[in-house]
């Protein structure tokens, strides 16, 4: 798994959690954190405290990510009304990479090679002290706050599901 610390897409995100002085470090997991319950399991720890990366196309067809928890599906329709757009659209893989410079499964918050037009992030993750959230692999992670994740990202918190 030594590999994955080599990744071009985790060593990018390790540079920027350190030029933003996180003390967070990667950690790698020897199953694949794809989804917010693979995490959980692979690190002990309650599915809402994982910060998933999820990304959608605006209307604009510019990129949204919204750093929600683990413990519930985004309401696409509940964050398209409080946007004030018609509707949110799914981003593909190739969309995702191409805006964000991750694959899916492995998106983080941070170190995107262009800036998403919006970034939100679900106040559900407040609930907890540590948060856990993609560094650019699926198999690689980090802890983090919901604090550390506003101010790094500059995401606006908001209520993405329920």
């Amino acid at each position: 798994m030594e590999e994955v610390l080599t990744n071009p897409s985790v060593i990018r995100v390790t540079a920027l959690l350190r030029e933003l002085s996180c003390p967070g470090e990667v950690t790698i997991l020897s199953d694949s954190a794809r989804t917010a319950l693979d995490a959980a399991m692979a690190l002990g720890i309650e599915a809402g405290q994982v910060a998933s990366s999820i990304v959608f196309k605006l209307p604009s067809g510019n990129p949204l990510l919204i750093i929600t928890s683990g413990r519930h599906r985004v309401d696409t329709e509940l964050v398209a009304k409080n946007l004030g757009v018609e509707k949110l659209h799914r981003a593909d893989a190739d969309f995702v990479k191409n805006a964000s410079g991750f694959s899916i499964g492995g998106v983080s918050p941070l170190g995107w090679i262009s800036k998403p037009e919006i970034i939100l992030i679900d106040e559900a993750l407040n609930d907890y002290e540590v948060v856990w959230a993609a560094a650019g692999h699926p198999h690689a992670v980090y802890p983090t706050s919901y604090a550390e994740l506003i101010e790094c990202t500059g995401a606006k918190p908001m209520v993405v599901g329920d």
